[in-house]
């Protein structure tokens, strides 16, 4: 009896509950403006949404491509806000469902390893490739060389935090909202991480993918509006077969054409790089082969049917067609992740931010997935040596290191007979 009584306050602890009895998080508001809905007034519910939709899609795409005009570095500043706003949604959501159980420094918490993690990977970027910015300026060798240290100390301080803020009775539930936190940071931070590296490969590395799932998103909607009759998934009520084909097909289209555009273009397909001596990001550089046009021979069956022997493009159209295959096949399980999500915790859209759409989670959920696949896809088929970043690396080191690498260069380029063994360095 003791031994029964014992294990039944333990597990009176641990808060155990299912997913009924999940409190029910307070519904979005309605943030349309006031001048769309007395011109949308007259339409049903459907058609409003529809016109609500389409006209904040365009005003984003406009936006969208202001940015682009500004640069790479409005860019990065672009994907830094809506990896903080994303992780500020589904926060949020977390806080609104537990908050009546007032767990201690939950939210600051949050905040504090949102601001860990951005400060480990931001740190890695900048030692990466601001090699020559930091080694001018004596304060910033000191946070780089010893960046990795000072990261995990400031995670420690934090899970310490953490431990002290145990409170009896809630022990399992502040643990979930632990693991709450993680999970969220690896859906945000290291995700936005790896946009950011792909746009240092090459701007085209960022907008194809991007645009490619924005263009599914549009598509498969708008086949699934007018066409739709066949439920794809029951997590996604709203999505179709006739959607998701016709987004597929539209998808491998527009990125064929968009990247033959893009491609033509330095200020897409360069490695964007930062220039210290006019402390500028650059993307001037001699066009790699991807990049380059290409005669192609058309296969003989295709060959009856076009009537073309041969056809002139970049080969990076073909990389855009596995690009778009992933956004249209694969890309959009993001989103059906999502939404078992949202269903999980009864709520429709993660947040009212754009009227129509919902949060900005709901906006970029497939781009997660995305992000990944384009940074794989990269170092596994397409990046090789990058002299340039190896350079800035050589000459961070001491003189004495330098020396000890030309010596060994020099006799490596001596042996394979590049060099003649009587040149003299």
């Amino acid at each position: 009896p003791a031994l029964r009584l014992d294990l039944d306050e333990r597990f009176g602890e641990l808060d155990l509950r299912n997913d009924s009895d999940i409190p029910d998080v307070p519904p979005s508001t309605d943030s349309t403006p006031e001048i769309l809905k007395r011109a949308l007034s007259g339409l049903s519910a459907r058609w409003k949404n529809w016109w609500i939709r389409g006209i904040l899609t365009l005003a984003m795409i406009s936006m969208f491509f202001l940015i682009i005009y500004l640069g790479s570095f409005m860019l990065m500043l672009l994907v830094l806000s809506i990896q903080v706003k994303c992780f500020h949604e589904i926060i949020t959501i977390g806080y609104r469902v537990y908050h009546s159980y007032d767990l201690p420094w939950f939210r600051s918490l949050s905040w504090y390893f949102l601001l860990c993690v951005n400060y480990f990977f931001y740190g890695e970027t900048v030692a990466d490739y601001f090699a020559t910015f930091v080694q001018r300026r004596e304060q910033l060798q000191f946070l780089i060389r010893y960046h990795r240290f000072i990261s995990f100390a400031l995670y420690l301080a934090g899970f310490c935090m953490f431990v002290l803020s145990l409170v009896k009775k809630h022990y399992r539930l502040q643990f979930y909202m632990f693991a709450w936190t993680h999970v969220t940071l690896l859906i945000t931070v290291t995700q936005s991480h790896l946009v950011i590296q792909n746009l240092f490969e090459g701007m085209i590395w960022f907008l194809v993918p991007i645009s490619s799932v924005i263009c599914n998103d549009i598509t498969a909607y708008i086949f699934g509006f007018f066409f739709g009759r066949t439920p794809l998934i029951k997590l996604s009520p709203k999505k179709t077969w006739e959607g998701f084909i016709g987004g597929f097909f539209s998808t491998v289209v527009f990125g064929f054409i968009f990247s033959y555009f893009l491609a033509q273009h330095q200020y897409f397909v360069c490695p964007v790089e930062y220039n210290s001596e006019t402390n500028r990001f650059v993307t001037e550089c001699e066009p790699s082969e991807l990049f380059r046009m290409k005669k192609y021979s058309v296969p003989p069956l295709l060959q009856a049917v076009l009537g073309w022997e041969s056809v002139n493009m970049y080969p990076f159209q073909m990389h855009s067609i596995a690009l778009a295959t992933f956004a249209s096949l694969i890309g959009p399980f993001g989103g059906f992740f999502a939404s078992g999500f949202k269903r999980a915790f009864k709520i429709k859209d993660f947040a009212d931010t754009i009227p129509g759409h919902g949060g900005i989670m709901d906006r970029f959920d497939c781009q997660y997935l995305m992000a990944t696949f384009v940074h794989v896809y990269i170092t596994s088929f397409i990046r090789g040596p990058n002299p340039s970043k190896l350079l800035k690396q050589l000459l961070i080191l001491q003189p004495d290191q330098q020396l000890d690498v030309y010596k060994t260069l020099k006799s490596h380029l001596v042996e394979k007979g590049i060099l003649q063994p009587s040149l003299r360095g």
